[in-house]
């Protein structure tokens, strides 16, 4: 986990829409639900869970409601997804920081939806959301 006053930077694949996280996630987690899996067109989503203070994002994003009260941010220019936000949370993936090895999962969700070729990694197991 990152230090709480280190300052991790991140963004879009084409740096219109960029954020600040300042401190350490409250959560660091993998997802493999079928909206994770299409909204990044990936096998799972790695994350960090910010409190929405933490973090400052600037330029402009759209969104769509892909859960109740679950907004997903993505960029008006490259179309990359770059946060999600739940009331006061902020949800940032894995691959959206300039850095990488930053954070490790410490669980995993949906794994009834985990790629069979995907070993488990060696931390806590839901079979849903955390419950």
């Amino acid at each position: 986990m990152a230090n709480d006053d280190q300052i991790h930077e991140g963004g879009c694949a084409c740096g219109a829409v960029r954020f600040t996280a300042r401190g350490a996630p409250r959560r660091v987690g993998l997802c493999h639900c079928l909206t994770c899996r299409k909204s990044h067109a990936s096998a799972f989503n790695a994350f960090a869970i910010y409190s929405a203070d933490q973090v400052d994002i600037r330029g402009e994003s759209e969104s769509w409601a892909s859960s109740p009260g679950y907004d997903r941010h993505f960029c008006a220019n490259c179309g990359s997804g770059v946060f999600g936000r739940e009331g006061e949370e902020i949800e940032l993936s894995l691959g959206t920081f300039d850095k990488t090895g930053l954070f490790e999962p410490e669980y995993e969700l949906w794994i009834g939806r985990r790629e069979p070729w995907l070993a488990p990694l060696h931390v806590r197991q839901f079979e849903g959301n955390r419950s």
